[in-house]
């Protein structure tokens, strides 16, 4: 068989080489001529997966190492039948880690007790269930809002959009999605911006278009932490000069998110052809016991990992794509040990 990969997917040549011929190429280069005469795709987020791309072509399954499904087809590839695996949740502790290791930071510098404030958590799927956890053995309280979820489960506490937008700290952690019946494109927008106060901290590290960000760049907040962007690498630049951490939607790149993404489709692709898995293939991230020096919480967790790096690293927006390609490595909190107990859910 012949493997048209992302090169930015994990390990694609020692996860993928048993299924055959590799050819790797730049998510943002994949075209019609890359898939043509290959049997399989696998793909991050810089890939738009659909008719354009694949008709003509001899693409059988299509797997997705990444969350998100904005930038795939997929009543295409059912209406083609052609196999799609997504790696739902890949990345989900990765983003937790992001959104409470920022809290703490701005704790810190505004001097307040994030035991004290409320977070609004919009969007309590993989992500928001992760960061719900965390942020309930640190002991703040959080207002959950979630409609999907709460049609389907009638969860009675759960709150609605408009009171977890109320919240002191409000962060949305949904996909992108233009209809059904809880559309999440400008969730946040010219009806219910007014929730958000001079005091609010605004995260977005769901997806670029969940905010509308021409009313976000007039909107006085506390800070904003943005991660996720419109019309990615080319970003809003008022908000970027604006924002506490200004990324470029790598909240989720911890290196156990992204072997997880691989790894989640290398078993689908494994069912689908009927091959038995590599052991070998688990042990790949294997870093033994990481320690940390500090003793407290705020240094233990910039210790890990200080994501200041990667605001400053953007500072020139045309090293956005370059920088997340050779992400530096990052490992998630349950590797470490040291003096503090780290938030681990």
């Amino acid at each position: 068989m012949k493997l048209t990969i992302d090169d930015a997917c994990y390990a694609h040549q020692e996860i993928f080489s048993q299924f055959g011929e590799i050819t790797p190429v730049a998510g943002r280069d994949i075209n019609s001529a890359c898939v043509k005469d290959a049997d399989i795709l696998i793909v991050r987020s810089r890939t738009q997966v659909n008719r354009e791309l694949l008709q003509g072509s001899a693409i059988k399954f299509v797997g997705s190492t990444v969350a998100g499904l904005d930038h795939i087809d997929q009543q295409y590839l059912k209406d083609n039948n052609i196999r799609f695996f997504s790696a739902q949740g890949c990345n989900s502790m990765a983003v937790a880690e992001f959104v409470i290791s920022s809290i703490i930071n701005l704790a810190d510098k505004h001097h307040f007790n994030y035991q004290e404030k409320t977070l609004g958590i919009i969007g309590v799927g993989n992500v928001g269930k992760r960061l719900a956890a965390k942020a309930q053995l640190l002991g703040i309280k959080t207002l959950l809002n979630d409609p999907i979820r709460q049609d389907e489960e009638n969860l009675p506490n759960f709150v609605t959009l408009d009171t977890a937008l109320s919240a002191d700290i409000v962060t949305f952690h949904t996909p992108l999605t233009f209809d059904g019946k809880y559309p999440s494109f400008k969730l946040l927008n010219q009806s219910n911006f007014h929730n958000i106060s001079a005091k609010t901290i605004v995260f977005n590290a769901a997806r670029g278009g969940v905010v509308d960000e021409s009313i976000w760049q007039k909107t006085q907040t506390l800070e904003n932490i943005i991660d996720c962007w419109e019309n990615e690498p080319a970003i809003n630049q008022n908000l970027q000069k604006t924002a506490y951490l200004a990324t470029p939607h790598i909240a989720g790149h911890s290196i156990d998110a992204k072997f997880m993404g691989s790894f989640m489709v290398y078993e689908d692709l494994c069912a689908f052809t009927e091959q038995k898995q590599r052991n070998s293939i688990k042990n790949l991230i294997n870093p033994g016991v990481l320690s940390l020096k500090s003793d407290n919480l705020l240094n233990a967790l910039n210790e890990v990992y200080d994501f200041k790096q990667d605001t400053v690293a953007i500072e020139n927006i045309n090293n956005f794509e370059t920088y997340r390609r050779n992400y530096p490595a990052r490992y998630e909190w349950n590797h470490f040990t040291g003096k503090v107990k780290l938030p681990i859910a």
